[in-house]
């Protein structure tokens, strides 16, 4: 195994020119919009010309609830990707879009790890495309526009006091959380309490990977709700006349990018929300493209099952009409041992008994799955330091699920570290086992779908709210939302709200804090526990050790 850190393997990639992967998928230089030599967007009249073809399989890619040990789950799409690829498959993984906010905090991106990575990574991990930049220029109009109308005659009587509309920044910045907005005298405006949340929470994101085409797009910023009246009438983007402008910044980025893994299969990354505080999965755009130019499609979605692939599957699925035929589920030892009870200096020993006791964690997380009819099977992606008694251990365990654990090297091996759970996803896969169903149904009330996913997916007892949030469930459904499914906005550390609660804890109670409407992107946001829609930095943030080295290389970016 290299000694060589991510960012060194990534730039020593050999990448070839983007017309030469855009071959790979039948894609013509007629059909990319180059940005430079190694990466591209797609033209949305070369999607809308594909539209026609039969789709190929559907992969989703999920883990083990996460822990500052590891779980890996963009390397192994990444890692299977490849591996699909090496066992003469014609595969294309899709990938979400990385946040600037990790990047610079806790040391995160998403472009996976090791031999196992897209590339070119640094670009990738800071501004890619500027599709983040277009979201957020887009978000940030329509609240510009808000308190602009506000300022003059107001014809929409917008409340001040009743604007829910945020502005968005795509960095950790705990200070913007609550603003006053508007102070310095008359003519800076309408002085109100404000706020800010990270450019992935907001619904311009989830309404980007939600959308099926630029006309969609335009209907669903129509439709977003940006506030209300004095007398609590709640007033459109529409009727603020602001969707077409929106469009119109948004309307490059609508159209999916093109790259490669380091082993130079195709890649496509686009859109990038948070599973913890929004809905976790890239593009409705970039998967259908995906579908329809390839045979076998992995996808990911973020954090753990409990909150990633259930919104993949009841918010996703549901809106866009996909129909998965397989998940891998990705764990770690060191991450099932932590779950155990082992700290963390402490992970690197063998600790067979910890790692049993550790498995009820990825136990729960293949029963929730069983639930949406989709076959599972687990990726135990390897560390030097695991050793095969544990391994073993993860493999007997699964087998009492009727589920097949495939030890995977791709970390240090590449595509050749995952053909052993490449030839186990085609087979389950092409088994047409998968029988796929949401977990609740459109007429169910808003209150009980929040309370579904809490007792069946986080092994809860119930859920609470106060009078305020209570009401603001009924008053949304008398508002004709509640066919509308919802997005619980939680820790990604433990089943429960508390994130120092590992394993798999039941008979807890999830506390709902607040709940925001979606109207643009359908859904309703269900916010539990202490969980920030605006995260801040750690005591030391990674962008302390990133730096331009005398050659013009980023380096310390993971």
């Amino acid at each position: 195994m290299s000694a060589k850190s991510d960012i060194e393997i990534a730039q020593a990639a050999d990448l070839r020119p983007i017309s030469e992967i855009a071959a790979k998928l039948d894609i013509s230089t007629d059909a990319l919009i180059p940005y430079g030599h190694d990466k591209a967007k797609i033209t949305a009249d070369f999607i809308k010309s594909n539209s026609g073809n039969r789709d190929g399989k559907l992969i989703l890619v999920t883990a083990v609830s996460p822990t500052p040990a590891g779980e890996g789950k963009t390397t192994t799409t990444v890692g299977l990707g490849d591996g699909l690829n090496k066992i003469n498959k014609k595969a294309l993984i899709c990938l979400r879009e990385p946040s600037l906010g990790p990047c610079f905090g806790m040391k995160g991106g998403a472009a996976g790890g090791g031999y196992a990575q897209v590339v070119p990574m640094t670009d990738i991990n800071l501004h890619f495309t500027g599709d983040f930049h277009a979201i957020g220029a887009a978000n940030n109009l329509l609240a510009a526009l808000i308190d602009n109308h506000m300022h003059w005659e107001n014809e929409l009587d917008i409340d001040p006091r009743r604007v829910t509309w945020r502005r968005v920044v795509d960095m950790n910045d705990r200070v913007l959380r609550t603003i006053t907005s508007g102070l310095g005298g008359y003519h800076n405006g309408v002085v109100r309490e404000a706020g800010f949340d990270i450019t992935v929470a907001s619904e311009i994101m989830a309404i980007f990977c939600l959308a099926q085409d630029l006309e969609d797009l335009e209907k669903r910023l129509g439709n977003i709700v940006l506030g209300y009246t004095r007398k609590n009438a709640p007033v459109t983007v529409s009727q603020l006349g602001a969707q077409g402008a929106m469009t119109a910044l948004l309307r490059d980025a609508l159209q999916p990018n093109l790259v490669q893994t380091i082993e130079n299969n195709p890649a496509l990354m686009h859109g990038g929300p948070f599973a913890n505080i929004a809905h976790g999965c890239n593009s409705v755009m970039a998967t259908k493209t995906g579908l329809k130019l390839a045979d076998y499609v992995v996808t990911e979605a973020g954090f753990g099952a409990d909150l990633g692939a259930e919104k993949f599957f009841n918010i996703k699925c549901r809106k866009a009409g996909l129909k998965p035929d397989a998940v891998v589920l990705v764990a770690t030892i060191k991450a099932l041992k932590m779950q155990g009870g082992v700290a963390k200096d402490d992970l690197g020993a063998e600790n067979v008994p910890a790692l049993k006791d550790g498995l009820k964690n990825l136990g729960r997380h293949l029963r929730n799955l069983s639930q949406f009819g989709v076959p599972a099977v687990v990726a135990v992606n390897r560390f030097t330091a695991d050793s095969d008694a544990e391994v073993a251990a993860v493999q007997e365990y699964c087998e009492t699920f009727g589920v097949h654990a495939v030890n995977c090297t791709h970390w240090a091996d590449g595509g050749a570290g995952a053909t052993e759970l490449a030839e186990a996803v085609v087979e389950l896969a092409d088994s047409g086992a998968a029988q796929f169903r949401t977990l609740y149904s459109d007429d169910l009330p808003l209150w009980d779908k929040a309370k579904r996913v809490a007792t069946t997916i986080y092994g809860a007892d119930d859920i609470i709210a106060d009078k305020k949030v209570r009401d603001q469930f009924t008053q949304f459904e008398s508002e004709g939302y509640g066919h509308y499914p919802v997005c619980m906005a939680k820790t990604q550390y433990s089943f429960s709200t508390d994130p120092n609660l590992l394993g798999a804890p039941s008979g807890h109670v999830v506390p709902i804090r607040e709940v925001r409407l979606a109207a643009g992107a359908e859904f309703i946001v269900v916010i539990c526990g202490a969980i920030m829609t605006m995260p801040g930095l750690p005591r030391v943030p990674a962008a302390n050790g990133i730096r331009v080295n005398k050659d013009g290389r980023i380096e310390g970016l993971f």
